[in-house]
């Protein structure tokens, strides 16, 4: 048995540039939550053997994560499977928001080694660490800035160890997931997610073997974060997106074995970073499948690492006005459709570069 600590301490061995920090009392104790089963077992006994298990990636903007919360909430078949949300670090008024979940089974991990938890050492801030533009000469302290001459921040690079974590977490860690051979469906708590999500993607997901068989994916929204979907009669087949994206463990094991060049790409964006070096390592296009129309659409107006307090939260009046139209309460997939493939679509060849000072 392989339980959640050991699964990430595996992972780590491929090349240890640092070794893993003394874990603290915070730290120890969410590892030991990490290992309770979900919670509403009473409520939901049982999961649909076909379930598409759903995880949610948060960090600290709970206004947002209310809305995701919410959204999800609406979705048909959501009570059908087991919902897990990936915390970076321990934040209060963020467990509250899933405390009050009663409409599925949830469970919740937290990532034990996040610079959240470490507030005076690696991977948080040590008191030597060189900050921002300092000059280590000068200054007589310890980095290796980035190219734009900016030291390593914690709070940011954590966003991509956050996803690498919860990935291995997920597939290789939990109890519930490790032997889990059906598609994962990966949403953020900017994600506002459709009523007839989780059931146009057991479409999709159905459809993907005959209709599609070299897409790795089944996306709930198009690449085009900006996009609301073509409105056609056909599955379109393109770039795999960042909203409501799906896939099988054979899919895991082929990113999986890419850790280092995930790791060591000068990028702290999980999904650049993929983007750039990581599927184009496979040697073909990797196509998602998706709808015509949208059943998830991002709304964050901040970015991750910003956090928003109650009174400061990047939501227009503190609320979002997603319309949700007849069409989007039912599957709305037709099984005859045929597919029209994106081809050549434009991607990014290099990173942002603002990896330095460490942060793989």
């Amino acid at each position: 048995m392989i339980d959640n600590a050991d699964a990430y301490h595996h992972d780590m061995k491929f090349e240890k540039l640092h070794d893993l920090p003394q874990q603290n009392d915070l730290s120890l104790r969410l590892e030991r939550l990490n290992g309770l089963p979900p919670r509403n077992l009473d409520l939901y006994p049982t999961l649909a053997k076909d379930r598409i298990v759903v995880v949610l990636y948060v960090h600290n903007r709970p206004q947002y994560l209310k809305v995701v919360v919410e959204s999800l909430s609406q979705v048909v078949g959501i009570s059908e499977t087991l919902l897990i949300v990936s915390h970076d670090g321990y934040i209060e008024e963020m467990n509250k928001i899933i405390d009050g979940i009663k409409f599925c089974q949830v469970k919740q991990i937290y990532a034990t080694y996040s610079p959240h938890l470490f507030s005076d050492s690696f991977p948080g801030v040590s008191a030597n660490d060189c900050k921002e533009k300092d000059d280590a000469g000068e200054k007589h302290c310890e980095g290796n800035p980035d190219q734009y001459g900016n030291h390593r921040l914690p709070k940011i690079v954590s966003l991509k160890h956050h996803w690498w974590w919860m990935m291995n977490t997920v597939w290789n860690g939990l109890r519930e997931t490790r032997d889990h051979s059906g598609h994962i469906l990966f949403i953020e708590e900017d994600h506002f997610i459709f009523p007839n999500a989780y059931r146009n993607l057991q479409v999709l997901i159905s459809l993907k073997p005959k209709k599609c068989p070299d897409c790795y994916a089944a996306n709930l929204a198009p690449s085009d974060v900006n996009s609301r979907g073509e409105g056609w009669a056909t599955l379109i087949a393109e770039r795999m997106g960042n909203v409501g994206y799906s896939f099988n463990r054979t899919v895991w094991k082929k990113i999986h074995n890419k850790a280092r060049e995930f790791c060591f790409f000068d990028d702290y964006n999980w999904d650049i970073t993929m983007w750039a070096t990581v599927y184009p390592s496979f040697g073909g296009p990797v196509y998602t499948l998706r709808g015509p129309r949208t059943s998830a659409v991002h709304f964050g107006r901040c970015g991750l690492h910003q956090g928003q307090e109650e009174n400061k939260a990047c939501i227009d009046n503190g609320m979002v006005n997603i319309n949700v139209e007849e069409p989007d309460t039912v599957s709305n997939i037709e099984l005859n459709w045929e597919v029209h493939t994106y081809k050549n679509q434009p991607g990014y060849k290099a990173g942002f570069k603002g990896w330095g000072g460490l942060g793989g």
